[in-house]
């Protein structure tokens, strides 16, 4: 099927095939993506994005992709060291049709001086759950508050959380000042915190991963989708919706977050001003 988006001319195919067990087609995933373009476009322009593709589904095994495909439009730009970039809504519908069900960045921009933004992933060992993950995003947000950082709370879309906030340093200095916050919760809240990667330290605990401030790592884009039983979306959040916490992982669906997107505006474009 030909298709022009923005001028762009695309090829789409296999519109019908189920991308998620639930029966989400490619097509709706196109339109999720193609949709959600003005609020998650200003979250990618000028970050090298890496892929997560599952062409056989959400149910089979996808794959990491992480240099740009030979076969990509030329009007697609690349980083110097051949990562995409997604600038506008058809390179969006053109990665969608290539089934690249979850989009990450880097916490820099190509050709910047150096990171933009600090970022803790919060990834709870069960039993522990979002209700952990919210309790640590809540004392992050009064301890970067200290540092005079606004936090930016979002779901990962799966189990656990993110808070971002600007920030203005080094590579070391972004990955320094991430580790010392995680070292500083675990110290002060040994059974409930852990900053050590080692998974069998990690049950009952939320572990906050500092490493995602690494130059080479990337995280979910906010308001990606992600893989699983049916879509979910890595959803930004209100700190009154982290303090009542009601909400799951399910909670934000590409309908659900579409909606909230159309009434709240993007609540994470404080992260776009820059530190």
């Amino acid at each position: 099927m030909k298709v022009s988006v923005d001028s762009r001319e695309l090829s789409l195919s296999n519109l019908d095939k189920p991308l998620y067990p639930d029966g989400t087609t490619k097509a709706e995933v196109i339109d999720y993506y193609h949709r959600i373009a003005p609020v998650i476009l200003p979250h990618l322009a000028d970050r090298a994005l890496t892929r997560i593709r599952f062409p056989d589904g959400a149910d089979r095994p996808g794959f990491f992709e992480k240099n740009a495909p030979v076969k990509k439009p030329a009007w697609v730009p690349v980083s110097p060291d051949g990562l995409i970039i997604c600038q506008e809504p058809a390179t969006l519908v053109w990665l969608a049709n290539l089934a690249a069900l979850e989009l990450h960045t880097h916490q820099w921009k190509v050709g910047g001086p150096g990171p933009d933004r600090v970022v803790f992933d919060l990834d709870p060992g069960p039993p522990a759950g979002l209700d952990e993950c919210r309790a640590v995003a809540l004392a992050l947000r009064e301890r970067l508050a200290v540092d005079g950082r606004e936090a930016f709370p979002k779901t990962s879309g799966r189990k656990g959380m993110q808070v971002s906030s600007t920030f203005a340093g080094t590579f070391d200095e972004v990955a320094t000042y991430a580790r010392d916050i995680a070292a500083e919760f675990a110290a002060a809240a040994k059974d409930m915190v852990t900053d050590q990667m080692a998974k069998e330290l990690r049950p009952g605990k939320v572990f906050i991963d500092w490493s995602q401030n690494n130059q080479a790592k990337t995280t979910v884009c906010v308001y990606s989708l992600r893989a699983g039983p049916a879509p979910t979306v890595s959803a930004p959040l209100t700190w009154d919706e982290v303090a009542h916490g009601d909400f799951t992982a399910a909670s934000f669906g590409p309908a659900e977050v579409l909606d909230r997107a159309a009434r709240l505006g993007d609540l994470h474009a404080g992260l776009l001003t820059g530190p």
